[in-house]
């Protein structure tokens, strides 16, 4: 390959993106959307306290009272008493989903009188699957303060004690931390993918590639070329993200040598596939549809904003398989773990995939349909 020839090419590949909006918008302007819009969500998540409302049946009893103020006290969750009469226990789960209440606590009739004489009582707790954050913080306070009421109740002293949870990897690392590596890995891959899908079956139905055929530049440099421009795009996407996420969210991300390979060949990877997969289609509609296949998968099941040790098991072994996973993975290993052996074995699975993926790009990608 001539490296004259790439040069020439990357030059004008810069050109034209720059004249692109919606490209300098996806590739620049996204990514501090992402880190914002993500960082703002979780940061006031993490930060705050769930409001519990509590519907307490139990006359604003001394008890029920001292329960409520323990749960305060917890700063996991914050009590607030229901005080519209026409609330009760029958209609509390319809009232609570029509005012966009997350959680709710029903203290019943008798709570006091029963816990005096060392009966049984029911603390009843609302929860809502489509907030499973704020419905586990509730469901572990109630259960913790009542755990200590029993506790007392039976005038026995905490032998076993369990402090406040410590992060993984380390005690300072918050959501913000991990979801940065995983949107630098879905900015590696979105833009390389949905932009060489498309040019490779645009260019191919306008001619481009027939007249491409008839000066020096081979199929390999083109393809270089490409692959070099969104190396260096990826750079300054990560650049960026990094940056917003420890100015705004004061994220905790190691920047080392160690995430430049990740960098580089990561794009290397994608605009392989990308221009393997608009090869291999007839038309820009099927071409766009194989893309669509192969990048949403890898988008939600490679840890991008999910941990992959939260899915079910066979979902897990799926995503063993999508090469994202071992790029974000690889990213988190270097930018928060310091392990350095499990980088590189990430970094070789990608790099060999990279390198079948480049060489089946160019056995397919033709100036000239046959």
């Amino acid at each position: 390959m001539n490296p004259r020839h790439i040069g020439a090419d990357f030059r004008i590949v810069a050109r034209s993106y720059f004249r692109n909006p919606l490209a300098l918008f996806f590739s620049l302007i996204f990514p501090i959307i992402l880190i914002g819009l993500f960082g703002l969500i979780f940061s006031s998540t993490a930060s705050g306290t769930v409001s519990l409302e509590v519907l307490n049946e139990d006359h604003n009893s001394a008890l029920s009272i001292q329960f409520l103020s323990a749960l305060n006290e917890t700063h996991i969750v914050q009590a607030v008493v229901v005080e519209d009469p026409s609330v009760t226990p029958a209609n509390f789960a319809t009232w609570l989903g029509q005012n966009d209440h997350p959680v709710g606590l029903v203290v019943p009739d008798g709570f006091a009188a029963n816990f005096s004489r060392n009966q049984a009582v029911n603390m009843t707790v609302y929860t809502n699957p489509q907030d499973a954050a704020s419905s586990g913080e509730a469901v572990f306070a109630v259960s913790g303060v009542a755990n200590g009421f029993n506790l007392r109740a039976a005038n026995g002293t905490a032998l076993i004690q369990v402090p406040p949870a410590k992060t993984v990897g380390s005690q300072i690392l918050t959501y913000i931390d991990f979801l940065i590596p995983g949107l630098i890995g879905f900015s590696i891959l979105t833009s390389p993918m949905f932009s060489m899908v498309d040019i490779a079956s645009s260019y191919r139905k306008e001619g481009i590639f027939r007249q491409l055929s008839l000066t020096p530049l081979t199929r390999a440099e083109w393809l270089t070329s490409r692959i070099a421009w969104y190396v260096l795009l990826t750079f300054v996407s990560a650049g960026i993200m990094i940056a917003t996420g420890v100015y705004l969210f004061g994220a905790h991300v190691g920047v080392t040598l160690g995430m430049v390979p990740f960098l580089v060949v990561g794009p290397f990877l994608f605009v392989s596939l990308g221009m393997l997969a608009g090869s291999v289609t007839k038309t820009p509609e099927s071409a766009a549809l194989i893309g669509n296949i192969i990048t949403f998968p890898m988008m939600f099941l490679s840890g991008t904003f999910f941990p992959v040790s939260q899915f079910p098991t066979g979902l897990q072994a799926f995503a063993h398989v999508l090469p994202l996973y071992y790029v974000i993975d690889g990213m988190n290993q270097v930018m928060l773990f310091s392990n350095t052996s499990l980088a590189l074995s990430d970094l070789a699975v990608i790099f060999v995939s990279a390198v079948v993926v480049f060489a089946l790009a160019i056995r397919f990608f033709q100036w000239r349909d046959e």
